[in-house]
């Protein structure tokens, strides 16, 4: 199937292939030998977070922290 990338380098993927992922939304994309693979991604809303506080730089205890330091009198 044919597949054309636009000005904004957005690609619309093909429905007969769409139809057989089962509802992805997002893709991991990895390019070897000049071949893009994209590989679907069931990511839940957790993980979302867990990765934005990582790209934060935020561990575990940090957010018991702040809420200890915000009860201080």
């Amino acid at each position: 199937m044919l597949a054309k990338m636009t000005v904004k380098n957005q690609i619309t993927l093909p429905k007969a292939i769409v139809a057989q992922l089962g509802g992805s939304d997002y893709f991991e994309v990895t390019l070897k030998d000049q071949q893009i693979t994209l590989t679907p991604l069931h990511l839940n809303k957790a993980d979302a977070v867990r990765s934005k506080l990582a790209q934060l730089g935020l561990a575990a205890g940090d957010a018991a922290d702040a809420v200890a330091w915000a009860r201080q009198q």
